[in-house]
């Protein structure tokens, strides 16, 4: 793989920010190929334990998504800033992007210092810094800051990652209250327009946004109408704001996950929804926090370099012709 960070920065929020310093070539190697490794489930729920673990190195997957072991020293060194810790896909691109180099800044809610502090210790194992921040996205003033403090902490800010969501389950469409409405928006959608605006003035040529959507913005689902409205805007916004910064060579992509295994899926589901949960697609079985987070990573580096306005869909074989 090219060069990861020409710079070195990337902001993911809901996931991930990264920056780097200087960068030569990626010192994990080719993070893009997924094969069979080994791993450990620390999930609570007996079928995510059991669940096959891919990665293109041995590590350990926890609550927080990928545990890593050792990579070669780096020479280089970046910044990945991550919200909504506890979402094991953060967790894994947090520790994917750290792997190549960067180090990891974390933009929480209060009641993810747990997860956000385990976060940490996976990035920090892997020979990079990471800071802590805690606020609420839905404020426009900590969007404003996330950046800001990133920026004030490492000196740049090349790479913004849009990751933080929130859904809530409804049958009908009259059970959506005006406040779930209202924050499911501003948390999925708006915060990605109000941290764009404040990452972009840092920007260069060369840096780039990795938005991420769903597969619900293409199929849309019953008992996520609001949710998945949220993601249909986040992929239109994806290729609008490609198109709008292209004449500055910035470039704008989006990851579409289908089924992927997070600890919210035996948290928020019947057993025996969690024992059917990703059987409906192709390769019958969900997705796991390491086969998506290489994506991110690719988007971000070299390879890349001619990619704008495009989604990528790690979903087990579902067809999106859109």
């Amino acid at each position: 793989m090219k060069k990861l960070y020409q710079y070195a920065a990337c902001l993911l929020l809901g996931g991930l920010v990264a920056t780097a310093c200087k960068s030569t070539k990626s010192p994990g190697g080719q993070v893009g190929s997924v094969r069979q490794g080994q791993g450990v489930y620390q999930y609570s729920d007996e079928t995510a334990k059991n669940s096959p673990f891919y990665s293109d190195r041995k590590g350990v997957i926890g609550r927080n998504g990928m545990v890593a072991s050792a990579r070669p020293e780096a020479s280089d060194v970046g910044i990945a800033i991550m919200q909504a810790g506890g979402n094991a896909v953060d967790a894994a691109v947090a520790v994917h992007f750290a792997r190549e180099g960067a180090n990891v800044a974390i933009a929480y809610t209060e009641r993810e210092e747990e997860d956000a502090q385990r976060t940490k210790e996976l990035v920090e194992a892997e020979g990079r810094h990471c800071l802590l921040l805690s606020g609420n996205l839905r404020h426009p003033a900590f969007c404003e800051k996330i950046v800001s403090d990133t920026v004030s902490r490492f000196g740049t800010l090349n790479i913004l990652v849009n990751n933080a969501s929130v859904q809530y389950q409804n049958k009908s469409l009259e059970d959506i209250s005006d406040d779930e409405l209202i924050e499911t928006f501003e948390t999925n959608i708006y915060a990605m327009f109000r941290v764009a605006r404040a990452a972009i003035p840092h920007f260069h040529e060369g840096d780039c946004i990795i938005n991420t959507t769903s597969v619900t913005a293409y199929q849309g689902r019953a008992d996520l109408l609001d949710y998945s409205s949220t993601k249909g805007a986040i992929m239109t916004f994806t290729r609008a704001l490609s198109s709008n910064l292209a004449s500055k060579k910035i470039r704008v992509n989006g990851v579409a996950p289908g089924p992927i295994w997070t600890p919210l899926n035996p948290a928020s589901v019947s057993a025996e929804e969690v024992a059917e949960f990703g059987q409906d697609v192709p390769m019958k079985r969900p997705g796991q926090p390491s086969e998506v987070a290489p994506i991110y990573v690719y988007l971000a580096s070299e390879d890349a370099s001619y990619v704008t306005g495009q989604m990528i869909h790690p979903n087990g074989g579902t067809i999106v012709n859109a």
